[in-house]
């Protein structure tokens, strides 16, 4: 199958996922938002793999890579006490290499990019914050997407941006808990 069309249904998929309502006192592994995400991350890890083979940067790789570790992780619902270190180590890890492959001023976009992702997982997508971090790390690989060509990724960043805005914008709106008065 032509590595175009692997990618391209990987980000449908992937868009499918940013869209699906977030229930988060689901198990990840029982909710369609969760599968969405796992399957079409295999797709574009795919994609970004044999895009490297033929030639295209090896940073989709790393991103994907990040993004396949963060899946299994939200998959298995590994407690924070776990999540947050294995995204930080593989981050930083992922972050050092891409620093050991710098080209040019997009490797900086690129690798911001990765940061802002690995601290929106990290921070959690169904919070505010880790949804201002996905926003701002999705703009950020969009930007390096289209400056490396990529359109495939550069749609699939920029849909990703505009739904973790939507969820960011959303969980601002809703209202502080507040204690019930005795």
């Amino acid at each position: 199958m032509d590595p175009f069309y692997i990618g391209i249904i990987g980000a449908v998929i992937l868009v499918l996922g940013a869209a699906w309502p977030v229930k988060p006192k689901i198990h990840p592994a029982k909710t369609v938002k969760s599968w969405l995400f796992a399957s079409g991350g295999v797709f574009m890890f795919a994609y970004a793999l044999l895009g490297y083979l033929a030639g295209g940067p090896i940073f989709f790789v790393i991103l994907q890579a990040l993004v396949q570790i963060s899946s299994l992780l939200m998959l298995f619902n590994t407690p924070d006490k776990i999540d947050i270190p294995v995204i930080g180590i593989s981050g930083v890890a992922l972050i050092i290499w891409a620093l050991t492959l710098f080209e040019d001023y997009t490797t900086l976009i690129f690798i911001f990019g990765l940061l802002g992702i690995a601290l929106g997982y990290a921070l959690g997508p169904a919070t505010k914050r880790g949804n201002i971090a996905l926003t701002t790390g999705s703009l950020l690989i969009a930007v390096f997407s289209y400056l490396v060509a990529d359109w495939i990724f550069f749609w699939l960043n920029t849909f990703f941006a505009i739904f973790s805005g939507y969820y960011a914008i959303k969980l601002t709106a809703i209202p502080p808990k507040t204690r019930p008065s005795h």
